[in-house]
């Protein structure tokens, strides 16, 4: 620059400047994004994966518990931060597809049994928080939660009430009733209390977010895919119902 002595010596760039984008006016380190992605795409996978698998084969698809299970504690014992990271999140996601086939494989016509099967392994998750296993507990038990919120909300919704309903109807009828049953939500007591809870769930993410501890930051990010995938299975619900995934 004219006027400017030149300098041979490159000013080192600010930390600040290497920051991604905000999510929800939250800057997250780029160190946590693959953590968090990862705990994310966990969420997100069941839906695609495990829900086609276990309504073909529910025995299976349990079985699969095992391998993913082994694979989490190989990794976990490795000397790559990474992989063993990556290892840990593993176990923990174990124990929510292990929930999730046990429930959609043979109980999903009880709906008050989701969250007590789901929370099976309640007590290790608790007690791995302490421990080496605190990222696997924080995954499993952040993935609990957001379950118990979208139980509650339909509960609270009434469209609880309509879940039997809808999956023992014919083919034929089933999405029909599954369109009545997301549009009860957007009537304005149900959508009040559906909103309110999201506001929440979004509040609680972003406090988590900012936490120093990664195994939070975890924990926020799979809250909030549960509450995306639950936006888009509403708006299945109401658009194109045969293609939801529940019927």
């Amino acid at each position: 620059m004219i006027g400017v002595q030149p300098s041979l010596t490159a000013t080192p760039l600010s930390t600040t400047a290497l920051r991604v984008p905000q999510r929800l006016g939250v800057p997250v380190q780029p160190a946590a994004l693959p953590l968090t992605l990862a705990g994310a795409l966990l969420v997100a996978l069941p839906v695609f994966l495990q829900a086609p698998w276990v309504r073909l084969a529910p025995f299976s698809a349990a079985l699969f518990t095992a391998p993913l299970l082994l694979c989490g504690v190989l990794l976990a014992q490795h000397n790559d931060r990474r992989l063993s990271d990556a290892g840990t999140l593993l176990v923990g996601f174990s124990g929510s597809w292990l929930g999730g086939c046990l429930f959609w494989g043979w109980l999903r016509l009880h709906p008050l049994w989701h969250l007590p099967i789901e929370a099976f392994a309640l007590p290790l998750a608790l007690g791995g928080l302490r421990g080496r296993w605190r990222l696997a507990a924080s995954f499993y038990l952040a993935s609990l939660l957001g379950t118990a919120c979208t139980d509650g909300v339909m509960a609270l919704t009434g469209v609880m009430q309509r879940w039997t309903e809808v999956l023992n109807a014919p083919l034929d009828q089933a999405a029909g009733l599954l369109h009545e049953a997301a549009l009860q939500v957007l009537q304005p007591l149900p959508l009040g209390i559906t909103l309110l809870a999201a506001a929440l769930l979004i509040r609680l993410c972003q406090r988590t977010w900012q936490h120093p501890d990664p195994a939070w930051r975890l924990a926020g990010s799979a809250v909030a895919t549960t509450l995306a995938v639950d936006g888009l299975f509403l708006a299945a619900a109401l658009w194109a119902p045969q293609l939801s995934g529940l019927i």
